[in-house]
Formats: C-alpha cells, sequence, structure tokens
C-alpha cells in the first residue's frame, strides 16, 4: 500500500519485494552485513531489512536521492539499518577493504553506462569480502537477444533518454563478476521478465 507521507514511492519495489525477499533468505542466510548500491526510494532497504533482521542493511545512493532514503529508515526505525552513504560510482569515498560480505543491486545496471557498470565492479573488488554474496535484480539479456517483447521495448525507451543506457547482457555481467572473483551466477526468473542473479565468491580476484 502506498504510504500516506510525501515519502518517494515506486510501484516497481512495492511489487518485487516479496520475490526478491525469497531469493535474499537463503542467498544472505549466512551473511552480516550488506551493502546495498542504488537504494533508489529507500523501500528495499527497508523492506529486506526488517524481514532479514540478522543483517545490517547499509543504503547508499547518490546525493539527491538521500533524504528520500532516510525518511523511509527514519520512519521504520530499524536498529539494523545505519544512515545511508552518499556513493557515485564513478567517484572516490567507497568503503573500506573487505568492509560488507554482500552486496544488493535492483534495477540499476541498465541505467548505468557500461564504463560505470565495469567501474562498479571494480569497486565491489575492494568492498566486498573474500566470501561475499551478490544479488543483483533486473532485467538482462540472454546470449545477445533480450528475453521478451516488453524488455526489448523498455531497452528501446532507455536508449531514447541516453544511449549509454540498456538492459545488459547476463554473460557480460558474469564476466565482470568473474574478474572479481566470483563464481557463474545462480539465476532465478522473476515477475515481470526480471531476474535475480545470485554469485558468490571465492576469492579477492581473479588471476
Amino acid at each position: 500500500m502506498r504510504p500516506s507521507t510525501d515519502k518517494p514511492f515506486s510501484p516497481a519495489c512495492e511489487r518485487n519485494q516479496a520475490p526478491i525477499l525469497g531469493v535474499l533468505r537463503p542467498a544472505f542466510a549466512g551473511r552480516r552485513r550488506v551493502l546495498e548500491v542504488g537504494s533508489g526510494t529507500g523501500q528495499h532497504a527497508v523492506c529486506f531489512a526488517s524481514n532479514l533482521p540478522h543483517l545490517v542493511w547499509q543504503a547508499s545512493d547518490r546525493a539527491d536521492y538521500l533524504p528520500g532514503i532516510r525518511a523511509w529508515l527514519d520512519e521504520a526505525g530499524l536498529p539494523n539499518t545505519p544512515r545511508p552513504l552518499e556513493l557515485d560510482v564513478m567517484e572516490e569515498g567507497w568503503p573500506a577493504t573487505a568492509e560488507y560480505d554482500a552486496a544488493f543491486m535492483a534495477n540499476t545496471l541498465h541505467i548505468m553506462s557500461w564504463p560505470m557498470v565495469e567501474t562498479c565492479f571494480r569497486r565491489l573488488d575492494v568492498a566486498l569480502a573474500a566470501d561475499a554474496s551478490l544479488v543483483i535484480y533486473g532485467p538482462f539479456m540472454r546470449q545477445g537477444r533480450q528475453t521478451s517483447e516488453s524488455n526489448a521495448a523498455f531497452d528501446a525507451e532507455l536508449k531514447r533518454r541516453d544511449p549509454a543506457m540498456g538492459i545488459r547482457a547476463l554473460e557480460s555481467i558474469e564476466a565482470l563478476a568473474a574478474a572479481t572473483g566470483f563464481g557463474p551466477a545462480t539465476v532465478h526468473p522473476m515477475p515481470a521478465n526480471n531476474l535475480c542473479l545470485v554469485f558468490r565468491r571465492t576469492s579477492r580476484a581473479a588471476p
């Protein structure tokens, strides 16, 4: 249900949080500290932190998103949600080495340029522990093709907004993950032609 306050609200977050939570429960069962990259409205942070109380859930985003995220976190008053971090993929100031043993991203990679996606994975290489888990939610191409007509239309819309945006190929994301020590993704089909990719890291970096 949409909140009665003037907090930012995403209908998509409201719809997808239950399916994502079903993936996160086993994926983050043994984790302690999660870095959410690109927390957007803050809805996911509240939902997942409240349902996974064993985790410290660290929300983050660019400066203009932080007031909305803080509004959600302050209203929820959860003990496991620190104040959100100002985090820009292309800027310095990312967390210290191996500070987190898990990371989560939802609907972020397709709104980044490809150089930004590459930089994001290089930043995660430093921020995440050697045995970290990584969960990424969103639309992806598979074997060079869009998986649905709606995803193809969405990709075209993104490219009209900015030619650098676009739905990313699953295989390309797996290659970036492998370069930072993650194994192949476990792929979970999700509603609305999205996927949840679950990675587990086996080393700090690939040879």
